[in-house]
């Protein structure tokens, strides 16, 4: 891999910057750029996406108990009509797209600031949530969507947790 001289100065400068601060505090910095970056990044979407707002409504306002499809009597709650909402699925992929990129740079950070290793753990899970999430949403919410799909979207976003917390548990486990 090839990284430049410069690169390496501002690194290296960071870093000692960075000393300088207790570690409570660089953690503390990092939380600040994070809520900072996900206000900016919903404002972003909110201006991009038009009547996003009326578009987020409509969505709630169509909610309905349905049964769910191959259950037998399970009911739980759902869009009447699920593929009416595709503008709504690819403002939230792009969100999610988006924060997850963002967890590389923050995970970046916590490496050149020396951040606690429960930490970068942390950040790698809500990495591997985030840009699956996008994936996920890019993939079974569209103009397409029916109910089937929309409960199946949910049963994976579920496993996609348990994922998440899986490769959490898996990089503390390899540090002890």
């Amino acid at each position: 891999m090839f990284i430049s001289q410069n690169t390496l100065v501002v690194v290296n400068e960071l870093n000692e910057s960075l000393k300088g601060f207790p570690r409570k505090y660089r953690e503390g910095l990092f939380s600040a750029i994070s809520a900072g970056f996900f206000f900016i990044l919903v404002g972003a979407i909110f201006v991009t996406t038009p009547n996003f707002f009326d578009k987020i409504l409509a969505f709630f306002n169509d909610f309905k108990i349905v049964s769910v499809p191959n259950t037998g009597n399970l009911v739980l709650p759902a869009p009447g009509s699920p593929s009416t909402h595709s503008v709504l699925y690819s403002a939230v992929t792009q969100f999610s797209l988006i924060l997850g990129l963002f967890q590389i740079f923050i995970l970046a950070l916590r490496f050149v600031a020396d951040s606690p290793f429960s930490k970068k753990a942390e950040t790698a899970s809500n990495l591997v949530f985030w840009l699956g999430a996008s994936y996920l949403i890019s993939t079974l919410l569209n103009e397409t969507t029916t109910m089937t799909t929309w409960f199946v979207f949910w049963a994976e976003v579920i496993m996609l947790i348990g994922v998440s917390l899986i490769i959490r548990a898996i990089i503390l486990a390899v540090r002890m």
